[in-house]
């Protein structure tokens, strides 16, 4: 039962669009809040609020640096499952 909650959570965290457009920018860069917020025009609260999902499910670590928090891509897990993703995209789709 635990494993099904873990694939609910995983696949509930990536079919969130605004979920799905950080990610897919953080696969480019890292970044603080306010340049995700300028990069994909949305509003402080919606990313903030993305964020704290992706950081709960591992999608995503945050370093502290000075008074920023920078966020980048889990290039352990996540990072190698995208670009298995885009191959199969590339195949399938």
């Amino acid at each position: 039962m635990q494993k099904e909650m873990a694939y609910k959570l995983f696949f509930k965290a990536l079919c969130n669009s605004t979920r799905l457009r950080i990610i897919r920018l953080l696969q480019k860069e890292s970044a603080n809040v306010t340049q995700i917020c300028k990069q994909l025009r949305l509003e402080q609260s919606y990313v903030s609020h993305a964020l704290k999902c992706l950081t709960d499910c591992g999608f995503v670590e945050v370093k502290q640096i000075g008074k920023k928090r920078v966020y980048s891509l889990n290039k352990d897990t996540i990072a190698p499952m995208l670009k298995l993703i885009d191959r199969h995209s590339k195949k399938y789709y």
